[in-house]
C-alpha cells in the first residue's frame, strides 16, 4: 500500500518543515504588509488595501447568493420522500408515474439504465460509529435515538458501533455498556469497542478511536462474509444527531454514485441543537458555521470531510481507516483519500442536516475558553499544507497536476485569509493615514472603506435571514424576548470573527512555525441545560 501517512515529527525533513512554516509566514506577512507598504509608499499601500477590501466585498456577495441557494436546497431536500426515490432506483424506473420527482432523479435513473448501480439500495448496510470520550449520558442518548428514529429500516440495515476510550475511566465504560445493552435490540447488530489507552505512535484523539473501532467492524463484516463495498460507514461525534431523513438520503446518494468507493458523503452540520442555551458570542460563531457549511453545499469542488461524514468500508479498509497522527482527522481524511485514489476522489454534499451542539460549558468563562480551544483545533488544519505539498510534489503519484496545484493554493489561501482577513478589514485602512496624514489617498481611504463596509452590511441581512430560518423552536423555559436577543447578538460579530477566527488561526499557525505541535485532541466540553437547572458539565 502506498504511503499516505503523515510523517512522525522526527521524520519531517527541512522541506516538510518549510511548508509547515509557510502558512504562518504568509499570514503574519499579510498583516505586516499594509504597514511595510505605507512606510515605502503610502499611495501604493492605500490602493493595495482598497483592492483587498473590494475583492473581499465581491466574494461576500457571491457567498450571500450561495447561502440563499443552499438554504433553499436544504429545505427542498428535507421535504423529499427519499424512500420513494430509493424504490425507483431499486426498480430501475419511476414506480409511481403520477408522482413528481426532481429532475436530477430522472437523470440518475437514465444513467443507471446505461450503467447499473454498483450497490443496489436493498443490498446496502450502514455502520454508524459514535465516538465518545467523557460525554454524559444526556449528550449521547439523544444521538443514538436520532438514528433509531430515522425514516429508514434501521433494524435490518444498520450496525451500531459505540467507540469509547479506556482513558475515559470506569464511568464511561459502564455508561457505554449500558447504552449498548439498552439500544442493541433496535439495530441489526450492536458493537461496544473500547480503544486502549497509550498505544505507541498514536496521537490522543478521535482518529485513533474510530480507526480502532473500524478495524473491529472490519473483523465482524469479514466473519459475516459481506462485501465491504455494501457497507457505508458514518462517523458521529457524541453530540451529532442526524436528521430523520439522513440514512435514506445517504442510501440514495450512495446507490446512484458512479463509483461509490472513490467518494465520501458530507451531510450538512448545523450547530443548532442547544443554540438557545449557548451564550450570545457562541451563538454568533455557531450560526456563522452553519452559514459557511450551507454555502459549501453549492460549491462541491470545495467540499471537505468535516465532523460527521460517510464513506464505504471498502475504501476505509484500503486506506487503513483514518489517520492516527493528527488531531484534525476529519479534514485530513479528505487529503488522505484524495492521494490514495490518485485524485480520482470526490466529496458529495448531502443537504440533509446533522444537528450538533454549539459550545456550552459549565460557566460563562469556561464556555469562552472552550470555544477558543475548539477553534484552535479546527484552524490546526493548516498542518495539512505541508502534507499536501509533500504528497503532491515530492512523492511519485498519478494525481492530475493542475487539479492538485489548484487545491493546494486554495487551501493555503483559505488558511491565510482565516488568520489575516478580519484583521486587515478591521484595521488596515487606518494605517496609511497614521503614517502620512498629509497624503490624499491615505486620508480618503478610511472614508471609502467605511462606505464599502456599510454597503456590505446589507449582506448581513442575508446571514440574519438564514440564521432565523434555521433556528429550532424556542424552548418553553425562555420567554419571547429571547428571540430579540437572537437578532441583537450580531453586534458580537466583529469581536468573534477576530478573537475566535483570526487569533485562533494565528495561534495554530504560529505553533506550526516553531514546531510546537498539537499532539492531543482537546475534547470540547459539552454541557446540557435542563428546564429546571443550570448547565451541568459532562466532565
Amino acid at each position: 500500500m502506498k504511503s499516505i501517512e503523515i510523517p512522525y515529527e522526527q521524520e519531517r525533513s527541512k522541506r516538510y518543515r518549510f511548508f509547515e512554516i509557510l502558512p504562518g509566514v504568509l499570514s503574519w506577512g499579510m498583516l505586516c504588509l499594509p504597514l511595510v507598504l505605507s512606510l515605502i509608499n503610502v499611495t501604493i499601500a492605500a490602493f493595495f488595501i482598497l483592492a483587498y477590501i473590494l475583492i473581499y466585498f465581491t466574494r461576500s456577495i457571491a457567498v450571500d447568493i450561495r447561502a440563499l441557494a443552499g438554504y433553499k436546497t436544504m429545505r427542498q431536500h428535507e421535504k423529499i420522500n427519499w424512500n420513494e426515490l430509493i424504490a425507483d432506483v431499486e426498480a430501475g424506473e419511476v414506480t409511481d408515474p403520477a408522482a413528481v420527482r426532481p429532475k436530477w432523479h430522472y437523470d440518475n435513473l437514465l444513467r443507471l439504465q446505461a450503467k447499473p448501480a454498483m450497490v443496489k439500495p436493498a443490498e446496502l448496510m450502514h455502520a454508524v460509529i459514535i465516538a465518545t470520550y467523557n460525554e454524559s449520558r444526556e449528550v449521547l442518548e439523544p444521538t443514538i435515538e436520532s438514528i433509531i428514529n430515522a425514516e429508514y429500516n434501521v433494524k435490518d440495515h444498520v450496525i451500531f458501533v459505540l467507540a469509547y476510550e479506556e482513558r475515559g475511566g470506569t464511568r464511561i465504560a459502564k455508561q457505554s455498556a449500558e447504552l449498548v445493552e439498552k439500544y442493541k435490540k433496535y439495530f441489526k447488530h450492536a458493537m461496544l469497542v473500547e480503544h486502549p489507552d497509550g498505544v505507541p505512535g498514536e496521537v490522543i484523539g478521535k482518529g485513533s478511536n474510530i480507526t480502532y473501532a473500524g478495524r473491529k467492524l472490519q473483523q465482524y463484516i469479514e466473519s459475516q462474509h459481506v462485501d465491504p463495498l455494501r457497507i457505508i460507514v458514518t462517523t458521529l461525534d457524541a453530540d451529532n444527531r442526524p436528521d430523520k431523513k439522513y440514512l435514506s438520503a445517504l442510501s440514495y446518494l450512495y446507490s446512484v454514485s458512479p463509483d461509490p468507493k472513490k467518494a465520501s458523503y458530507q451531510p450538512l452540520p448545523m450547530f443548532t441543537s442547544n443554540i438557545w442555551d449557548a451564550p450570545a458570542p457562541m451563538r454568533v460563531i455557531a450560526t456563522g458555521n452553519n452559514f459557511f457549511y450551507i454555502v459549501l453545499t453549492q460549491r462541491p469542488h470545495l467540499e471537505r470531510n468535516f465532523s460527521a461524514h460517510a464513506q464505504s468500508l471498502a475504501a476505509l479498509i484500503e486506506m487503513d481507516f483514518w489517520s492516527m497522527r493528527t488531531i484534525v482527522e476529519d479534514g485530513h481524511h479528505f487529503w488522505r483519500s484524495y492521494f490514495h485514489f490518485d485524485g480520482d476522489y470526490r466529496v458529495y454534499p448531502l443537504s440533509i442536516p446533522v444537528y450538533c451542539d454549539a459550545v456550552l460549558a459549565d460557566g460563562y468563562i469556561r464556555t469562552l475558553k472552550a470555544q477558543f480551544v475548539q477553534l484552535r483545533r479546527w484552524t490546526y488544519g493548516a498542518s495539512d499544507i505541508a502534507y499536501i505539498a509533500n504528497q503532491a510534489f515530492f512523492k511519485k503519484n498519478k494525481v492530475p497536476r493542475f487539479d492538485v496545484i489548484g487545491k493546494f493554493f486554495r487551501s493555503l489561501e483559505g488558511h491565510v485569509s482565516w488568520a489575516s482577513g478580519a484583521l486587515i478589514l478591521a484595521f488596515a485602512a487606518f494605517i496609511p493615514v497614521l503614517i502620512n496624514p498629509q497624503n490624499y489617498a491615505a486620508n480618503e481611504l478610511p472614508l471609502i472603506v467605511s462606505r464599502i463596509q456599510t454597503i456590505g452590511l446589507l449582506g448581513a441581512f442575508c446571514s440574519l435571514f438564514v440564521a432565523l430560518k434555521t433556528l429550532p423552536p424556542r424552548p418553553a423555559r425562555y420567554k419571547r424576548h429571547r428571540t430579540v436577543f437572537m437578532i441583537l447578538q450580531w453586534v458580537y460579530l466583529p469581536v468573534t470573527t477576530i478573537v475566535y477566527g483570526s487569533f485562533a488561526a494565528l495561534y495554530s499557525q504560529t505553533r506550526l512555525m516553531f514546531g510546537w505541535y498539537l499532539t492531543k485532541f482537546d475534547v470540547t466540553e459539552k454541557a446540557v441545560k435542563k428546564d429546571t437547572s443550570s448547565p451541568k458539565s459532562a466532565v
